[in-house]
């Protein structure tokens, strides 16, 4: 049965390669149909592949090859919340070194456009706890391209 809310995002021609990189670097991710085109289309021909169904992080998600016509924004992303520098580096390091680039404060993007933020929990609390611990976990951050775990930490700390 499908989904009532599912998130559509467009690709120029490889929804199916970003639906198994997603699926092998995120848990709890996987690909579902993948449905090919009964007829031409603005970004392909039939049979090409359409739409892929798949699930980021327990997200329902659509991919469309729609071709160039439209573009990824900042407007949009996939938070990750991350419980260590270990996780914050095999998510960050897996999007980068897969064609990726880095952006700021905790953003990168993959190689089809997509942006993602990979936040370690211990940055979204402090942000959370408000005063002066969140002025010295924004300070901190506003430095960083990936966030480090120790350096979020020892700003909270004072």
């Amino acid at each position: 049965m499908m989904n009532k809310n599912t998130i559509c995002l467009w690709y120029v021609n490889d929804a199916e390669g970003a639906a198994r990189f997603y699926s092998q670097t995120f848990p709890d991710s996987t690909v579902g149909a993948v449905h090919r085109a009964p007829g031409d289309f603005p970004g392909g021909h039939a049979g090409d592949v359409l739409t892929v169904e798949f699930t980021v992080c327990g997200i329902p998600c659509l991919g469309l090859n729609g071709g160039d016509v439209f573009k990824h924004s900042e407007a949009f992303s996939f938070q990750i919340a991350t419980d260590s520098q270990a996780e914050t580096d095999r998510y960050w390091n897996a999007i980068v070194d897969n064609g990726g680039t880095e952006s700021e404060c905790g953003w990168c993007k993959d190689k089809w456009g997509l942006s993602w933020q990979i936040t370690p929990r211990v940055l979204t609390e402090a942000m959370a706890s408000g005063g002066d611990v969140a002025k010295r976990a924004f300070g901190a951050m506003m430095k960083m391209r990936k966030i480090d775990v120790a350096a979020i930490e020892a700003a909270v700390r004072g």
